[in-house]
């Protein structure tokens, strides 16, 4: 004799009146499976941690972003330090992509407002 089983509405998504011969469990993880993750009425919630204000002037922002990437440089390279092989090519990989990145924004920080001189980098930007 087979087992019905109920699947609960609150921990699955389905229908309450969806039942599953137990003696079948690829149709219970299809059933499963095709449950969405998230409501499409409700933002991700990792939107909430952070943000952006709204009218930070672009120098500002390019700061923060190299500021950004010159840790995420440090942090890489100090774990590369600590790890042999194919990892670490990964971490120095990652750590040259920031490396780059962060010469990428101190380019257009540049192109923003051309250096006159080195006394003259902006105050809310120390490079």
């Amino acid at each position: 004799m087979k087992k019905v089983t109920s699947i609960a509405t609150e921990s699955s998504g389905l229908p309450a009146d969806d039942t599953v011969a137990s003696s079948s469990p690829a149709k219970v993880t299809e059933q499963l499976v095709s449950v969405p993750l998230r409501t499409h009425t409700r933002p991700a919630s990792a939107s909430y941690f952070f943000a952006v204000v709204p009218d930070v002037d672009t120098e500002s922002l390019l700061c923060h972003a190299s500021e950004t990437l010159a840790s995420l440089s440090v942090m890489a390279t100090d774990l590369a330090r600590e790890l042999e092989g194919p990892r670490r090519h990964v971490i120095v990989g990652i750590q040259q992509l920031s490396a780059l990145g962060e010469l990428l924004v101190n380019r257009a920080l540049d192109n923003l407002e051309p250096p006159r001189g080195s006394s003259d980098v902006p105050s809310n930007c120390q490079r």
